[in-house]
């Protein structure tokens, strides 16, 4: 069963609230530490304490160090790990990536590059600390899939290197683009740099806790203390219930009164070379009996703003509407057999039961039949005899899994298959000062 970690971060998420979650999880401290101490910064100690954060216990970190006033540069850092002898590649590797997209955001905020823009507080020893820890956490951990709730940015204004500025900073804004947010009323910092910068990096994706069976649950407390709300970062690790080929897709749909028919079949087209895995039409009737159709179009999270630029600019549409949902694929994948006319590619799709079924590909099917000058059918019947009476070597074996073997180009009509949605929000989807909240 795929190992799931889903984070609630319902007050925010920060550094040493991350390194908190992932030891109360079980994470061995020996090992965090002895990474940490590779790090070679003098006078650096973990200390993690369990405290009561609104009535519920969790584990609160703090890091002991000299005083420091030199800002590091991402060169800096990237040495530092270089030179850290107890982390493995996969951990370095992490952290580098954690560290990037903070200084990604700052020169992009900065309008510098990557560089000349230098860590202020990100690039301190606690910060350092903080996600150098999460790397070797996540890593020993090792979950198929991590998944994130909603993130909260908290409100109100904070003092910065820069300065005052409104919550969330414009690093943490930058870090944000493309994760879903939700409001909490609390005038605070409640996600910081670092802890955008964990979930930019690790997060599959975002959502409500999703089947599964609870193994662990950790928790890592927050600084702060908020009257009506436990300050803890929740990590919950166990096992998936989802299916190996069920996967989760977008459903854009948009109602079309004033859209030609050969506009919608060029839209439609351009749809799907753009990646989307189905578009069609419905017919219905609007406000005063307008025959009208609606445009729906199934797609991945990652091809959605490419396609709603589309559907935007061919209808001119006011609106598009979004749904999640889950759909199950057969295991499938492209195969050819060879016929009297000539060679025919098609999908071989797999039952429940592991017998194979094949289906020809219209395009290939009708360029023999125009070639030899027989009929489609003809080619058809003989494109699915020879997949019947290949020899069993020579058909193939099924894939592992059912989504991964379905090319880019596999567009079908999988909507028929597709049940349910679980949550329909739209997805909105630093500066470097991790309070740790």
């Amino acid at each position: 069963m795929p190992k799931t970690l889903y984070l609630d971060c319902s007050t925010g998420i920060s550094g040493d609230m991350t390194l908190g979650a992932l030891i109360d999880l079980g994470v061995d401290l020996d090992v965090l530490r002895r990474g940490i101490d590779s790090l070679g910064l003098p006078g650096v100690t973990l200390h993690v304490n369990e405290v009561i954060k609104g009535g519920f216990r969790a584990q609160h970190i703090r890091i002991e160090h000299p005083e420091q006033h030199a800002h590091r540069h991402y060169s800096d850092i990237v040495a530092l790990l270089d030179q850290a002898s107890a982390l493995t590649d996969r951990q370095r590797d992490l952290a580098k990536r954690i560290f990037l997209a903070v200084a990604q955001a700052e020169s992009r905020v900065h309008g510098s590059t990557l560089e000349q823009i230098h860590f202020h507080e990100v690039g301190a020893i606690d910060s350092i600390v903080d996600i150098v820890g999460a790397a070797i956490g996540f890593d020993l951990l090792d979950a198929d899939e991590i998944v994130c709730s909603p993130l909260p940015t908290g409100r109100g204004q904070i003092r910065i290197d820069h300065g005052i500025c409104t919550v969330p900073a414009p690093g943490t804004a930058e870090l944000l683009k493309g994760i879903p947010l939700v409001d909490v009323p609390i005038e605070a910092e409640l996600t910081t740099p670092t802890g955008a910068a964990i979930v930019k990096t690790l997060a599959d994706r975002f959502g409500p806790l999703p089947a599964m069976t609870i193994e662990r649950v950790g928790y890592g407390a927050g600084t702060m203390t908020f009257p009506l709300r436990a300050n803890v970062l929740r990590m919950f690790l166990g096992t998936s219930h989802r299916a190996d080929a069920d996967e989760e897709v977008l459903l854009l749909e948009t109602n079309l009164d004033d859209v030609t028919g050969e506009v919608l079949g060029y839209v439609k087209q351009l749809l799907l070379a753009t990646g989307a895995l189905d578009a069609y039409t419905t017919a219905i009737q609007m406000k005063k009996d307008r025959p009208a159709v609606v445009l729906s179009v199934l797609c991945t999270e990652e091809r959605r703003a490419a396609l709603e630029e589309i559907i935007y600019r061919e209808t001119e549409t006011l609106g598009i509407r979004r749904q999640r949902l889950v759909r199950s694929t057969r295991a499938r994948q492209p195969h050819t057999v060879l016929t009297s006319f000539g060679p025919v590619l098609g999908k071989v799709a797999w039952q429940a039961s592991g017998v194979p079924t094949f289906s020809p590909e219209f395009a290939a099917c009708a360029d023999l039949a125009q070639a030899t000058g027989c009929s489609l059918r003809e080619v058809y019947r003989a494109a699915e005899s020879a997949f019947v009476t290949q020899q069993p070597e020579c058909q193939p074996e099924r894939p592992v899994s059912g989504p991964s073997a379905a090319t880019s180009q596999d567009h079908g009509h999988s909507h028929d298959h597709d049940h349910g949605h679980s949550h329909d929000h739209d997805h909105g989807h630093s500066h470097d000062h991790d309070h740790g909240h």
